[in-house]
């Protein structure tokens, strides 16, 4: 197992075509955390330019693969799909093998796979892409809804901005909840969303969707009230067994749970107003009390109403 030190090493490797959104992320919440916890190289096959997936943008980089010799952990962000250069799997396999942390964003979960480090393992990427990592490698467990995957000293996410909710829980396992929500205050982004990549999927067709259109703009508007799932299929004029299937089809989680984060939603927003007791927040939000607010936001955000309210309040 690799020795830890005081400064935390981070490689971030850019394979041909990267997605330079994907890079910068990691460069961003790693780069410039500002108190030498981490010192961030990006690296590439070899020296010199690497293309990006994005017209008229290129990289310049100066580290090598070398770079992954020393890291703590390796961040592979997304790239254009295809085969990843033998060299670099290669080298992310010898580094796993070393017991270096190694992470994915978005498409880099397909280098990790092409490498064996996802077999037998949970991971996601990019929903669009999911069914295509599921189909070119049976062995891994393709999870599309989830916004990132944690399997111990390999992780992935889900495209594009999950890359952050990834770093940031990195960050968090790292240094603490505290360090964590400093630095997503610093990004102005929230520690945590709440949900997975199945609330950004676009449904297709008609029916069932429309209807939960006004389903969901009637549960938004009335967060104060207790709200069971028979008001929703009321609301919706179908049977609870169609508001279940509705809700699975659409948002890839029961109508309880969309309900509870909602709530959360609504609280972390309210939060944010220092002028407004915890007390307060729960009964604005349909949680009830402190003592149930506290509870629900521990469970979905490892953190405490307070804590994030100290990191989101000037």
């Amino acid at each position: 197992m690799r020795k830890s030190s005081a400064t935390h090493r981070v490689a971030v490797l850019a394979l041909p075509r990267v997605v330079a959104f994907d890079l910068t992320i990691a460069t961003q919440v790693f780069g410039h955390e500002g108190h030498g916890r981490y010192a961030t190289t990006v690296c590439a096959l070899d020296s010199g330019p690497v293309s990006t997936t994005t017209a008229g943008l290129g990289l310049t980089v100066a580290a090598t693969l070398d770079a992954l010799d020393d890291a703590d952990t390796v961040i592979v962000p997304g790239f254009r799909r295809g085969p990843a250069p033998k060299r670099a799997l290669e080298a992310l396999r010898l580094a796993h093998g070393r017991g270096t942390r190694i992470a994915s964003i978005c498409t880099g979960a397909f280098a990790l796979a092409q490498a064996g480090l996802l077999d037998g393992r949970r991971a996601t990427t990019h929903w669009a892409h999911a069914d295509a990592l599921a189909d070119e490698h049976p062995r891994v467990l393709v999870d599309p809804n989830a916004l990132y995957i944690d399997e111990g000293e390999v992780l992935t996410s889900a495209g594009l901005a999950a890359g952050l909710d990834l770093c940031l829980y990195l960050v968090g396992r790292d240094h603490g909840q505290d360090v964590a929500i400093h630095r997503a205050r610093h990004l102005v982004t929230p520690l945590h969303r709440a949900g997975g990549q199945a609330q950004f999927i676009p449904v297709g067709g008609e029916g069932e969707d429309d209807e939960l259109v006004a389903v969901t703009a009637w549960a938004i508007s009335n967060l104060h009230r207790r709200i069971t799932v028979a008001d929703l299929a009321r609301q919706g004029v179908m049977s609870s067994r169609t508001l279940h299937r509705s809700f699975q089809n659409r948002f890839r989680m029961s109508p309880r749970a969309w309900l509870i984060q909602q709530r959360l939603r609504a609280a972390c927003t309210l939060l944010e107003n220092g002028d407004i007791t915890v007390d307060e927040v729960a009964r604005r939000t349909g949680l009830g009390t402190a003592t149930n607010l506290r509870a629900h936001f521990q469970r979905a955000f490892a953190t405490t109403p307070t804590a994030y309210r100290r990191a989101f309040t000037p």
